[in-house]
């Protein structure tokens, strides 16, 4: 498996680019941080498919032109649909994807990588990205094989309600349980004496009645 560089850019973006979306809440810069992350990374990846001499020549030059142009492609592709306002987008881009080439250079300046270490690199970084953005990202930088790789979002039952739940669920297991055993234990009753109950007690009323008017007769 190929050194995670999704991540490891992730962190470095924080800590040498700390003012980026300084203007958004935590979350946000989260969010957008690791969109534009996917979406460099990605872009990087399918330009190395297309032509590796040609791009490995790129990261061994830095050249701002050429980071420049893929920045403004990115951003106004009509696949991009980022919310962020374009300008604001691209400078994003550029700032990303300067990082992420001047890392990778060094990287191959001290591992001695050459165009097929970097390679290896770069196309296991596919594993890595899976899941971690939206389809527009891997529309828009041409990664096409992750589309559908996000898995559904689905609302986090928090412990506490796991927790409440499973407790009424052994109340109720325990209540049936006591109602069970009551029913057994308690003395059966025939359904005919229930019946003939009434009865009984008519008759009885009838003789006390009788034993009455001989009485007072």
């Amino acid at each position: 498996m190929a050194f995670d560089l999704v991540q490891y850019f992730a962190e470095q973006i924080k800590i040498q680019k700390p003012q980026l979306l300084r203007d958004f809440t935590p979350e946000q810069q989260h969010q957008y941080v690791s969109d534009i992350n996917a979406l460099t990374l990605g872009k990087l990846i399918s330009l190395w498919r297309h032509d590796e001499n040609a791009l490995y020549q790129e990261i061994r030059s830095q050249d701002q032109l050429y980071i420049q142009e893929i920045a403004r492609r990115l951003t106004t592709t009509p696949k991009n649909q980022s919310s962020l306002d374009k300008i604001q987008l691209e400078h994003l881009i550029s700032e990303v994807l300067t990082l992420q080439l001047a890392e990778i250079k060094q990287l191959d300046d001290t591992a001695h990588f050459g165009p097929a270490g970097l390679a290896e690199l770069l196309l296991g970084q596919i594993e890595h990205l899976a899941g971690q953005a939206d389809d527009w990202v891997w529309s828009t930088n041409e990664l096409t094989e992750l589309i559908g790789s996000k898995p559904i979002t689905q609302e986090t039952v928090s412990l506490d309600e796991t927790m409440k739940e499973f407790h009424q669920m052994v109340q109720q297991a325990d209540t049936h349980h006591e109602e069970v055993n009551s029913t057994e234990n308690s003395p059966l009753v025939p359904v005919w004496s229930n019946i003939l109950a009434p009865v009984v007690a008519l008759a009885i009323i009838a003789y006390l009645y009788c034993q009455m008017s001989q009485l007072f007769n």
